[in-house]
C-alpha cells in the first residue's frame, strides 16, 4: 500500500488549465483599464522573465514610467494570488476525495487511529490528545480582508469548474461571475491606506471560524469518535483539537493591547459561537417536524416543551419544535446576561423577548447541551439515527470544543513591565523600597514569601500608581471578570517574554495573585515562561528545575492535573544564533525540560511559537511534529498560526480539515511511534551535532554581529523600512529605532529577507559548518547521511533548508545588494552568495539528491510555473526602492512598493 502526501498528489492538469481561465481573464480585464502599448510590455516581460534574462528584464523595467509601473505591479501581484487559489482548490477537492474513498495518505486520520488501537493504552491516549493552533496576528497578513473575501469567491466559483464542463452549470455565467471577480480585484486597493487597530484584527481572524474552522473541527471531531469507536474505544469527552487566541490578549511590544482590547477579544469570540449555536438551533427548529400524531416523545422532551413561549397553534402536536424554541430562549437570555447583547440570529419574534425574564439562562454550556441531548435520546429510543446523525452531531461536538467562549486567549508581557509592575508594588505596600537592586535569591525569597501570604492584595493601598501599573492592573481585573463570566476556558495561560530567571516567573504569579487569580493553593492561570534566545534555552533547564521544586508551585500544578506548560521561541532563537544553532537548541532544551518533568512527576507541554517562513520554526506541520523529541510530545501540544499561514491553512473548511488532520495525526504518531533511532545511535548523533552547530553558530555570529558593515547591508539591500511603513498590523514593527538591530523584530527580520529572495534566516552557516565537520574525517559525510535517513529530526531540519534555498534566488538578490552604498557593504552579498552556494551543495551531497526539492515534486513545479510571475515583481520592487530613495514617486504611486511587497509574499505563500 502506497502512502504518500496529500499535497503531492494534485492533478496538475486542472490546476494548469484553470490557471489558464484566470490568466486570459485577468488578460481580459487588464486590457480593458491599459493601452495596447502597456498590455504589450507586460507580456515582453512574462516572455523576458521566463528566458532569464535578468539584464533584460532589468532594463526594461526601468524604462516603465510610474504610471505604468502601477498597473504593471498589479498584474503581478495578481498572478500569484490567482495561482495559489487553483491549487487551493484542487488540495480542497482532493480532501473530500480521499476522504470519502479508501485512498490514504500520509497523516490520514483513519491510519493513524488504527496504529493507536494497537496499544494497550489506547483509550487513554485518544481521550487525552489535545492539539491548540493558537491564531495570531502578526505583520507579515499584508492582504486586506476586502481581497481576502474576493479570493473566497474566486475559490467557491473554481470549485464548481467540474460542474462547468460537464453542462450543470451554464459556462458563460459562470465565466462572467469569474470575470467579475477579478475585475473587482485588479481595481481595488490590494494594501490598507490606514494602520490595523487591535480590533480589526480581532475580527477578520474570527471571520475564519464560521466559513472554516468550526466545521471543520466539528467534522473532524466527530470522525475522530467515530473511528475510535469502530475499535471500541470510548473517548466521548475526548476534544482533538481546540483553538487560541492571542490577539487582544499579546501585550509583548504592543502598547494598542489593553484591558479593554481583552474584553473585546473574549466578548466578540463568543458573540461568534453564539450566533453559530442560534443558526444551528434554527435549523433543528425548522427541520425536526416530527408530530405527536405518529411518535411519543419522552417526558423529558415534553416537560421541555411545557416550559415553551411558543403559543403558535401550528406547534400543538410538535414537541421537539416548542422544546427547541425553549432552548433557543433560554440561550439568548443568557447571551444577553454574559454579553449584554440579543443575537441577530435568534428567530424568537420581538415581541417575545419580554417574556425572557421568566426564562432561566444557562449557567455553562455543558448545561445547554444537556437540553439538546434530552431531545437526541428521546429520538435514539424511536430509532431515529439518520436526524441525530444530520442534525445534532455537529452542534454536539461544537459545545464541547468551544463552550461559550470559542478559543482560549492567552495573555502576553514582557518580564521587564512585570518586575517593574512588582516593584512599584512593593514600594507602595511598604514591603520592599529597592525590589529591582536585590539579587536574585533576595527576589525569590521576598516573593515566595508574598505568594504564600493569601489575604494581602498588594494594590490595595491608597498610594499613587503609574500609568504602567495602572493599565497592568486593569487587564487582570478584566481578566478575573472574564473567567467568571465566561469560564475557565477563556483564559488559561498567562506567557511570559524574556523569562531569564525563576524571579520572571513569580513575578507574573504575583501579577495574577493581586485579583486572585493564583493563591496559595490553586493557580487558575497558568505561568509560562518563553524562553527565546539561544542563551535562555540553555538557562530554561536550571530555571525550570528551580521553579518546579517550590512547594506553592507543586499546589498550582496539581489544580492544573499536573501539566506544565513552557513556550518555545523560534524566531528569536533564529535571530539570535541561526538556523541550525536555534533548531538544536530547541531540540536539546525539549528533551532536557521533558526529563526534569519526568523526574518531578510533572507532565511539560510545549507551546510552539512558530511563524510560516523556515527561519520562524515553518515548515510542513506533520513533519515538524513527527520531528520533535522522543517522548516530548505526551498528549498536549500548542503552536502558533501567524500571519498569511491563517488564510493558507484555514482559508476554507476542506484545507482547514486537511490541515488540522495533519496536526492531530502528526502529534498522536509522535506519541506511540517507536524511536528509529537507537539511543546510542542518538548519542552519537548528539554529539557530532553540538560540533556542526557550534561551528554554525561562530559563523553566523562573525557575519551578523561581528562585522559592522551587516546592518548597514540589512538596511539598505532589503525592503525593512518599506516593511515598517506598512499598514499591516498593529503592533509596531521594532521596539526600538529601526536602525537598532537588537530591537528589531525577529518577524520583520525574516520577512525582508523572504522579500529580497535570501531567505538568510532559514539556510546560513549550514553550508560552513557540515563542510567543516565533513573534511576532518571522509567518514563523517556518510555519518550525516545516515542521520538524514534514519533520524526524523535531522531529516526535518534538512528538508526545510532544501525548501528554503529553492525559493531564494541570488540574481535576484543580487539586484537588492546593489542597493547598498560601499563597498564593505556589498561585500556582505559576496560573502552570503558564497555561502548560499556552499549550502546548496553541501545539502545534495547529504540528502544524496541531484536537485532541490528532489522530494516534493508538485511544490517545485508550482514554484516553476509561478516564480517568471513573481520574480517580476522583485524587479519592480527594487527599481521603485531606488526611484523612493531618489525622492522620484508621490502620492497614488508610493503604493507600488506595497503592492509588490504583497506579490512576493503571495508567491512565496510562507515569507513570514
Amino acid at each position: 500500500m502506497t502512502v504518500k502526501k496529500l499535497e503531492n498528489s494534485s492533478d496538475e492538469a486542472v490546476v494548469a488549465e484553470e490557471a489558464k481561465i484566470l490568466t486570459n481573464l485577468l488578460n481580459e480585464s487588464t486590457r480593458q483599464v491599459v493601452s495596447d502599448e502597456t498590455f504589450n510590455k507586460i507580456q515582453e516581460l512574462i516572455k523576458i522573465s521566463a528566458d532569464k534574462d535578468h539584464e533584460k528584464l532589468k532594463a526594461q523595467i526601468a524604462k516603465l514610467n510610474n504610471r505604468e509601473m502601477i498597473v504593471v505591479a498589479r498584474y503581478f501581484a495578481t498572478l500569484p494570488l490567482l495561482i495559489n487559489i487553483s491549487e487551493d482548490v484542487e488540495l480542497a477537492s482532493k480532501v473530500n476525495l480521499f476522504n470519502n474513498t479508501d485512498q490514504n495518505y500520509l497523516g490520514k486520520l483513519n491510519d493513524t487511529i488504527d496504529l493507536v488501537a494497537k496499544k494497550k493504552d489506547a483509550e487513554n491516549i485518544l481521550e487525552n490528545v489535545n492539539v491548540v493552533p493558537v491564531l495570531t496576528a502578526h505583520p507579515t497578513q499584508v492582504q486586506r480582508k476586502t481581497v481576502l473575501e474576493l479570493t473566497d469567491q474566486i475559490h467557491h466559483l473554481l470549485r464548481n469548474y467540474r460542474e462547468v464542463k460537464n453542462g450543470t452549470i451554464n459556462q458563460k455565467e459562470w465565466t462572467e461571475q469569474l470575470r467579475a471577480c477579478i475585475e473587482i480585484l485588479m481595481q481595488t486597493d490590494i494594501i490598507r491606506s490606514h494602520k490595523l487597530k487591535v480590533s480589526n484584527e480581532i475580527t477578520n481572524v474570527l471571520a475564519y471560524y464560521p466559513k472554516a474552522l468550526i466545521p471543520a473541527i466539528t467534522k473532524f471531531t466527530a470522525r475522530y469518535k467515530e473511528l475510535a469507536k469502530k475499535h471500541d474505544l470510548n473517548v466521548q469527552n475526548a476534544t482533538p483539537i481546540t483553538m487560541g487566541m492571542w490577539i487582544g490578549g499579546d501585550r509583548d511590544g504592543n502598547p494598542y493591547v489593553t484591558a479593554d482590547t481583552l474584553n473585546l477579544s473574549a466578548t466578540l469570540q463568543s458573540q461568534v459561537i453564539f450566533e453559530y449555536y442560534m443558526k444551528k438551533l434554527k435549523k433543528l427548529y425548522r427541520g425536526i417536524s416530527l408530530s405527536t400524531s405518529y411518535m411519543t416523545p419522552s417526558e423529558e422532551v415534553e416537560k421541555l416543551s411545557q416550559l415553551s413561549n411558543d403559543n403558535s397553534p401550528f406547534r400543538t402536536n410538535e414537541p421537539y419544535r416548542r422544546a427547541f424554541y425553549y432552548i433557543e430562549s433560554r440561550l439568548v437570555h443568557t447571551e444577553q446576561e454574559l454579553l449584554g447583547v440579543i443575537d441577530k440570529n435568534n428567530f424568537l419574534k420581538d415581541h417575545d423577548l419580554k417574556h425572557l425574564d421568566g426564562i432561566p439562562t444557562y449557567k455553562d454550556a455543558q448545561e445547554f447541551k444537556h437540553d439538546l441531548e434530552i431531545i437526541k435520546d428521546s429520538l435514539e429510543v424511536d430509532h431515529d439515527q439518520a436526524i441525530i446523525r444530520s442534525y445534532f452531531t455537529e452542534i454536539l461536538e461544537a459545545i464541547d470544543v468551544f463552550g461559550f467562549h470559542l478559543a482560549t486567549i492567552d495573555m502576553r508581557q514582557d518580564s521587564s513591565v512585570n518586575e517593574a509592575c512588582v516593584a512599584e508594588l512593593l514600594k507602595n505596600a511598604g514591603i520592599c523600597d529597592n525590589y529591582s537592586e536585590l539579587d536574585e535569591q533576595d527576589k525569590v525569597e521576598l516573593l515566595l514569601n508574598e505568594l504564600n501570604n493569601d489575604p494581602r492584595n498588594l494594590h490595595a493601598t491608597n498610594r499613587p500608581k503609574s500609568e504602567l501599573l495602572q493599565k497592568e492592573l486593569k487587564i487582570y481585573k478584566t481578566a478575573r471578570h472574564l473567567k467568571d463570566l465566561l469560564g475557565e476556558d477563556v483564559i488559561k495561560q498567562h506567557i511570559i517574554s524574556h523569562t531569564e530567571s525563576v524571579s520572571d516567573m513569580l513575578e507574573q504569579a504575583i501579577m495574577l495573585k493581586e485579583y486572585d487569580l493564583v493563591d496559595s493553593q490553586k493557580a487558575r492561570i497558568q505561568v509560562v515562561p518563553l524562553f527565546e534566545t539561544v542563551e535562555d534555552l540553555q538557562n530554561a533547564r536550571e530555571i525550570m528545575k528551580e521553579y518546579l521544586s517550590f512547594d506553592i508551585v507543586k499546589r498550582w500544578l496539581v489544580s492544573q492535573n499536573n501539566y506544565q506548560e513552557i513556550m518555545l521561541g523560534y524566531s528569536d532563537s533564529n535571530k539570535d544564533g541561526g538556523y541550525l544553532a536555534s533548531c538544536w537548541n530547541l531540540y536539546k532544551a525539549q528533551k532536557d525540560l521533558t526529563a526534569i518533568g519526568e523526574e518531578d512527576g510533572v507532565k511539560i507541554t510545549f507551546m510552539h511559537g512558530r511563524g510560516g517562513t523556515v527561519g520562524r520554526g515553518g515548515g510542513p506541520s506533520y513533519e515538524a511534529i513527527t520531528a520533535q523529541p522522543f517522548k516530548s510530545i505526551n498528549d498536549r501540544i500548542r503552536m502558533t498560526e501567524q500571519g498569511e499561514i491563517i488564510q493558507n491553512k484555514y482559508g476554507n473548511k476542506d484545507t482547514a480539515y486537511y490541515n488540522l488532520e495533519m496536526l492531530a495525526s502528526a502529534t498522536i504518531d509522535r506519541m506511540v511511534s517507536k524511536q528509529i533511532v537507537s539511543e546510542d545511535h542518538i548519542t552519537e548523533f548528539r554529539s557530532s551535532m553540538d560540533e556542526i552547530v557550534a561551528e554554525s553558530n561562530k559563523i553566523y555570529r562573525k557575519l551578523v554581529f561581528e562585522n559592522s558593515a551587516f546592518l548597514d547591508y540589512f538596511l539598505q539591500a532589503t525592503p525593512i523600512k518599506e516593511i515598517s511603513n506598512l499598514n499591516v498590523g498593529s503592533r509596531p514593527a521594532s521596539r526600538k529605532k529601526i536602525s537598532d538591530f537588537s530591537g528589531l523584530r525577529a518577524i520583520p527580520w525574516v520577512f525582508s529577507w523572504s522579500q529580497s529572495r535570501v531567505m538568510f534566516p532559514g539556510w546560513y552557516g549550514v553550508g560552513s559548518a557540515f563542510k567543516h565537520f565533513i573534511d576532518q574525517n571522509p567518514d563523517n559525510l556518510k555519518e550525516l547521511q545516515a542521520m538524514y535517513q534514519g533520524w526524523p529530526f535531522f531529516h526535518s531540519l534538512m528538508s526545510n533548508v532544501d525548501m528554503v534555498l529553492s525559493k531564494s534566488n541570488m540574481e535576484i538578490a543580487k539586484q537588492y545588494a546593489e542597493l547598498s552604498e560601499g563597498l564593505e557593504t556589498q561585500a556582505v552579498f559576496d560573502a552570503i552568495y558564497k555561502e548560499w552556494k556552499l549550502t546548496k551543495e553541501v545539502i545534495l551531497k547529504i540528502e544524496g539528491h541531484d536537485e532541490l526539492l528532489a522530494d516534493a515534486p508538485l511544490l517545485r513545479k508550482s514554484l516553476d510555473y509561478r516564480m517568471p510571475y513573481f520574480n517580476i515583481l522583485n524587479f519592480i520592487q527594487v527599481e521603485m526602492i531606488k526611484r523612493d530613495r531618489e525622492d522620484e514617486i508621490h502620492g497614488v504611486y508610493e503604493s507600488i512598493i506595497p503592492i509588490t511587497i504583497n506579490g512576493v509574499a503571495s508567491g512565496l505563500r510562507n515569507s513570514g
